[in-house]
């Protein structure tokens, strides 16, 4: 700084351009540091928790990313207003977009991420691969250049051999990539990719690369100063995902030896240093099994898995990320880097794991978060009551568990997500504790086809609930149901709801369905009952062993945890059913709440098996209603951008005479 420059003014408040789990989290270290905090929301997310978190809160109006969270004027406009000195970008949405970055310093606002230059630089993942093979990093063979047309990826993909890996060359979080495995499914997945990465990121470019078999999927954190200091904070490893998006990450990566975790560090810091990098980002190698490592990508971002790494380290990267933005060296050398025992971290969506993973949008009426403890910590971005809506990213929020080895870590996942309690919508958390409780998992054998390699463990088939659970369900149903006041009698026995009858023994008969499956209970008490309702308690008796399940009653609902998940439990409406049984009869409904993207039949048209009709996005994702059978579409009950809910009818197919 020059004698002539006036001293920067002390930074008192930023604003965090972005929402969900990581605008909470950036702005509990905020507060910490004693700042101001100032969140954007839109108008969907205005009652949202970063929104009720935050010191101050700008309105950006739209419900879409691209009409609030992604437009940039309305992002400088809000700091001003507000008199925000500084913005945190969080990741997704503007994190890795240098515009952005330019934008808010043009505007004398502090970027608390990297320069634009460095973002330009490794932001394109085709540029950022050129770069490294002129800097000798070894890559996986690839088409990254400037054509987009069909012709030239499928060429491409011929030269280098199927499978082949669609990605969006701006992207990230598994967001516009798709796997081809032969040349007939290149047009449309190159179509679809182009579309998710458009919405998800502004910009459509793709490239194509070999898909390694039995990867893993390592990465190197990355922090440099404005003075020149870089170093690694060791490492994770992100192998255990779905759809190329991370589910499972820890932190140091099992099996790695110190030798071979220098070699990775040291490479990812000269990436860095080769682009002028300041702040925090995340180099990403894949793994072979010989130890070979392949440069993939550098998110110039602060990542969704940095909690693993504070666990091992001890350090607050998003303090350090405001601390080096206003010109503070790195406080600590490559020799001081902590690695102190190993932290486990999973990723909690709004997704139904039994119907392909599809989002689930809702109301949380149930939202428990397991109890605070010696390494255990929650990242999230909602609470009870909150609305999830189909316009962003489903992530809910992340469980992060530490201990002294990964079995002592992992054994505190598995509590954590034992004590976790949400209803009103699906979540995977039973498909996390299936993998965190896998033997392979336990074994720490880890790589990328860890998913559809133990499918059927992880995703069993829906099976009948057993009649312990029905019973069960039964008590808890009945005796959580609350008295009716007679006004004509107010002491009236026949008021309680517990199956009085003169006489004669209580005799309740209840029609619940759960599940989608449908039972009636018999209640025939002529004595005490084994199950006792105690609060949100179900105590059951059995051979002198006594269980607890929590049961908890909202309205007509009843929520019971049942054998590692909370089952909904409604009263059956037999009319409501019949009526809801002729309704569209033969038509294809939405398998979620979803905006329509393409209407890509009419009506009177003839369709093959297996034919696209109508595509559907929510939460940044797009799924295809397809042509379960030949035939001639009858009807059309959508058009494209119109909203519909789950279970709207779409397309009536009339089958092939």
């Amino acid at each position: 700084m020059s004698a002539s420059q006036p001293p920067t003014p002390p930074l008192t408040r930023i604003l965090v351009a972005n929402r969900g789990e990581i605008a909470c989290r950036i702005m509990r270290t905020a507060k910490a540091l004693g700042l101001t905090t100032v969140a954007v929301h839109s108008a969907t997310d205005r009652d949202a928790r970063h929104s009720r978190e935050a010191d101050i809160r700008v309105d950006l109006g739209g419900s879409k990313a691209a009409d609030s969270y992604l437009l940039i004027d309305k992002l400088i406009a809000a700091a001003k207003a507000s008199g925000a000195q500084a913005i945190h970008p969080g990741y997704g949405f503007l994190s890795e977009n240098a515009g952005f970055a330019r934008a808010i310093e043009n505007a004398g606002l502090i970027f608390l991420g990297p320069p634009a230059s460095a973002i330009d630089a490794m932001g394109s993942k085709s540029a950022a691969k050129a770069l490294m093979e002129d800097a000798g990093v070894p890559l996986v063979p690839g088409y990254h250049g400037e054509a987009q047309d069909v012709a030239t990826f499928s060429a491409a993909a011929e030269r280098i051999g199927y499978p082949v890996l669609l990605k969006a060359t701006a992207g990230g979080g598994g967001k516009g990539m798709k796997v081809v495995e032969q040349v007939s499914e290149m047009a449309e997945a190159l179509a679809s990719a182009q579309r998710e990465a458009q919405s998800s990121f502004g910009d459509s470019r793709m490239l194509v690369e070999k898909y390694l078999l039995k990867p893993r999927h390592v990465e190197i954190q990355v922090f440099a100063d404005q003075h020149g200091n870089c170093l690694y904070l060791n490492e994770r490893d992100c192998s255990i995902q779905r759809r190329h998006q991370k589910v499972v990450e820890e932190a140091p990566a099992p099996g790695l030896s110190p030798e071979l975790r220098r070699a990775m560090g040291e490479s990812a810091v000269r990436a860095a240093q080769a682009i002028g990098y300041v702040g925090a980002g995340t180099v990403e190698f894949l793994l072979d099994s010989r130890g070979e490592f392949f440069f993939m990508e550098m998110n110039t971002r602060l990542q969704v898995e940095h909690p693993v790494t504070e666990a091992i380290t001890g350090l607050d990267l998003v303090a350090w990320q405001i601390r080096v933005a206003q010109g503070e060296a790195l406080p600590i050398t490559q020799a001081q880097v902590p690695l102190i025992g190993h932290a486990i971290e999973v990723r909690l969506y709004a997704e139904d794991p039994a119907n392909d993973f599809l989002p689930a949008t809702g109301t949380l009426d149930i939202y428990r978060e397991p109890a605070a403890g010696p390494g255990r910590r929650v990242d999230s971005g909602v609470a009870e009551g909150d609305s999830v809506s189909p316009f962003y990213d489903p992530m809910l929020g992340k469980l992060i568990a530490w201990g002294e080895n990964r079995e002592q870590a992992r054994l505190r996942l598995l509590a954590m997500l034992d004590e976790f309690a949400i209803g009103g919508l699906k979540t995977n958390l039973a498909f996390l504790r299936r993998i965190v409780a896998h033997p392979a998992f336990a074994a720490a054998e880890l790589d990328t086809g860890f998913i559809p390699r133990y499918q059927e463990q992880l995703l069993p088939p829906a099976g009948e609930l057993s009649a312990e659970f029905w019973q069960a369900a039964g008590e808890a149903f009945s005796q959580s149901q609350p008295a009716t006041v007679r006004q004509d009698d107010l002491y009236s026995p026949w008021a309680s709801h517990n199956g009085l009858r003169a006489g004669l023994p209580t005799e309740i008969d209840l029609h619940l369905i759960c599940n989608g499956q449908k039972q009636v209970i018999q209640l025939r008490n002529s004595s005490a009952s084994l199950a006792e309702l105690r609060g949100e308690q179900l105590l059951i008796e059995h051979d002198g062993v006594r269980r607890q399940h929590l049961a908890i009653r909202r309205g007509d609902t009843l929520y019971l945890h049942w054998q590692g998940e909370l089952h909904t439990i409604k009263r059956l409406d037999p009319i409501a059913e019949i009526e809801a049984s002729h309704s569209h009869q033969g038509g294809l409904t939405a398998p979620m709440n979803g905006s329509i993207v393409r209407v890509l039949v009419e009506v009177g048209q003839s369709v093959d098996a297996g034919a696209q009709l109508v595509v559907l996005e929510a939460m940044k994702m797009e799924h295809s209603i397809r042509a379960p059978h030949a035939g001639v579409v009858k009807a059309l009950y959508c058009v494209e951008g119109e909203m519909v809910s789950e279970g709207t009818a779409l397309v009536e197919l009339d089958e092939a005479k």
